[in-house]
């Protein structure tokens, strides 16, 4: 009968864990970057208010 080869599993698994964190904090990364650009700031506009 087979048997499992846990180690192999458990790498796999902390590998997947290295990968999916490296994404979470690139995407905080961009978010922040996009967040500081003025191109991307939302602003209000009270011209219309006044008209």
């Amino acid at each position: 009968m087979a048997r499992d080869n846990y180690s192999y599993k458990k790498q796999q698994k902390e590998l997947a864990k290295k990968k999916k964190k490296e994404e979470k904090k690139k995407r905080k990364l961009e978010k922040k970057a996009m967040e500081s650009t003025p191109e991307f700031r939302q602003v209000p506009n009270d011209q219309g208010t006044l008209e």
